[in-house]
This record gives C-alpha cells, sequence and structure tokens, in this order.
C-alpha cells in the first residue's frame, strides 16, 4: 500500500506494533508488575520529555486514579545539570525514552536507583544506555520509527505503563481492555476527523481540551499541531480554560475537546458547549447533550484508561493530513530532529 509519506505509513502500523508489543513483552511486563506488587510504594516519579512526557502523564493520572498514591514528575536536569540527590524509598521511578540514550534521562534513572527507588524504563531501543540503569526495562518492539512526529512509539508507551499497571493492580477489567486494544485501535484509523482538518487548514492557533488521561492526549495534540502543521496549539485542562484562558475565545476560535466514557465526560461536554456559546468552532469527540458543537467520531475504548489513547489515533490520521493540506512534510518539521539528546 502506497501512504502519502512515512508518518502516515508508521500510524497505519499502530495496531500491529500493539499486537507485537503484547506478544514480545509480555512476560517482562508481568515481571514489572509483580515488582511494584511486592514492593507497594508510596510515591511514584517519572522522567520523559517531549511525547514520552506526555505519555508520562498519562500515566501519572492512571496510576493515581488505580493506587491511591501521588504521581510527580521530575525534571531529569536535577541530576544532568545540577547533580542533586533525591530521596527515593519506598518509591517507584519510571523513566520513558523512545531512544533511551538522552543524557538526561539516562542520568535522572541512574539518580533514582541510587536514591532508593524501584525503576523502570519503556524504550523502543532494545540495550539502549537506559536499560542498564533501571530494575526493569520494557522493550515497546513497536519497530523503526523515522518520521520526527512520534506516534506508534507514543501509543505503545502508554499502552506498555498501562499493561504494567493492570499487572500491578492485578486489575482484570484493565487487563481485558489492554488485549483489545490492537483492535480498537485499528478501528480508530478509519474514524473520519476531516470536518476537523477542514476547519484547521487555516488556523494559526487552537485550544485541544481534555481531563484526567485525556488532558495528557491533549497535551500530545498541541505537540502535533505545532510540530507537524505549524498551528499554535494549547492544551488545557477542560476545567483550567475557564479560568483565563477563555478569555481568548471568540467568533471563530478552534477548539478540539476530547470527551470520553469516565467521570470527567460530563464536564468536558458542558466546557465544549460553554466555548461554543463564545462562538468558538468546537469539535468534540462526543454529541452527547452539548450544544452547538461538531462531533468527531472515536472507536470504543472498552475501559475509561484506555479510551484516550484509542482517540489519539483518530487525531494522528487527522493531523498527518492536515499537515499535507496546509502544505507542509509532516515527516520533517522544521528545526527538528527525530532524536534530540539533551543534558
Amino acid at each position: 500500500m502506497d501512504f502519502p509519506s512515512q508518518m502516515a505509513r508508521e500510524i497505519a502500523q499502530i495496531p500491529q506494533a500493539a499486537a507485537r508489543l503484547l506478544e514480545h513483552s509480555g512476560t517482562d511486563i508481568e515481571r514489572a508488575g509483580a515488582a511494584l506488587r511486592a514492593a507497594d510504594p508510596r510515591l511514584a516519579i517519572t522522567v520523559a520529555r517531549g511525547s514520552s512526557d506526555h505519555a508520562a502523564a498519562y500515566l501519572k493520572y492512571a496510576i493515581e486514579l488505580s493506587c491511591g498514591i501521588p504521581v510527580a514528575s521530575v525534571g531529569p536536569s536535577v541530576a544532568s545539570v545540577y547533580d542533586r540527590p533525591l530521596k527515593l524509598d519506598n518509591a517507584a521511578a519510571l523513566g520513558i525514552s523512545q531512544s533511551g540514550k538522552s543524557p538526561d534521562i539516562v542520568a535522572m534513572m541512574r539518580a533514582a536507583r541510587k536514591g532508593g527507588a524501584l525503576t523502570l524504563a519503556l524504550t523502543n531501543t532494545a540495550g539502549a544506555p537506559i536499560a542498564a540503569e533501571v530494575d526493569h526495562c520494557i522493550d515497546l518492539a513497536a519497530g523503526p520509527e523515522t518520521s520526527v512526529a512520534a506516534t506508534k512509539s507514543f501509543v505503545a508507551s502508554v499502552m506498555a505503563g498501562l499493561a504494567i499497571l493492570a499487572q500491578w493492580q492485578q486489575d482484570e477489567a484493565l487487563k481485558a481492555a489492554i488485549a483489545a486494544l490492537p483492535d480498537r485501535l485499528a478501528q480508530a484509523l478509519e474514524c473520519d476527523w476531516s470536518a476537523a482538518e477542514k476547519r484547521l487548514a487555516r488556523a494559526g492557533q487552537a485550544y485541544v481540551l481534555g481531563r484526567g488521561p485525556g488532558f495528557a492526549i491533549a497535551l500530545e495534540m498541541a505537540l502535533k499541531f505545532k510540530e507537524t502543521s505549524a498551528v499554535h496549539a494549547e492544551a488545557y485542562s477542560a476545567a483550567e480554560v475557564l479560568h483565563g484562558p477563555a478569555a481568548l475565545v471568540g467568533a471563530g476560535f478552534p477548539v478540539l475537546a476530547l470527551a470520553v466514557d469516565d467521570a470527567a465526560r460530563g464536564q468536558v461536554i458542558e466546557t465544549a458547549g460553554r466555548l461554543a456559546d463564545q462562538g468558538a468552532d468546537v469539535f468534540l469527540t462526543d454529541a452527547g447533550g452539548a450544544r452547538n458543537v461538531a462531533p468527531l467520531p472515536i472507536a470504543h475504548g472498552d475501559h475509561p484508561l484506555t479510551a484516550p489513547l484509542v482517540a489519539v489515533v483518530s487525531f494522528y490520521v487527522c493531523v498527518e493530513a492536515l499537515s499535507r493540506r496546509r502544505g507542509l512534510d509532516p515527516d520533517s518539521p522544521p528545526h527538528l530532529r527525530k532524536v534530540t539528546e539533551t543534558v
């Protein structure tokens, strides 16, 4: 099959990458979950940058909602630049790096382990330097990803983290939803978001809204708008946007709101309606009860913690097409490289 870009090809590979992760790394995921269950940490930290940090934000919400322990994002520079130790006894540390070799991420995971944390890493590069610095390293097995914009590796990162969480908590419903993800992600590829694409083709700015794990996906969507399509998009919690940013929303302002079937659904719909009443062009992944908004279809997610991840795949299809519609190359955004090694 011919694809208009390498990004489009890699998006199409997401369902197969998801299935491969479960087959290739299932045993390592079970071991990591068992180690967390035995350690019973009182705190967790995440270490990541870029799209990987959005995956970490997703997992922050998932862990807090499932385990009842706080999760904090720690800046890698604490170790790599400032060389300051952290007291992490009875804590877990999760590092996410597609390349597994960014010096600052590797340094922070080394410091976390030295500080007493149970350390885990997710990487798409088997045998990467980060593997030597952690107790458990999960190979995402997503396959080569050459487009600068991460897609299948992002999905695999979140999926691997959720799979570890399901094993950690022995959550049978979440395990079943993860097993179904390859099929659900394939369905998401077929969802038609062309109405949003058409509107955003002439947009210079946009808001992306979500709550909980959906807010982490909003962060990822906003980054992809910037990376691939030169749209200055900002992500907000559907609650936080009403505390100031809504003042900028007037006639024709584009808004993409992510509502999934979880406890925050009604509030996201309500916020979308309020912004539509201000004149915004609102696209919402749920038509129920919203006024003056354009609905976007999403595939079924089987579980509140997997639903936002399914939705991002439909968005990836949309933003890749948007990039080309705007005369850009989604594979090679200006001034960016696939692997950025920071200190």
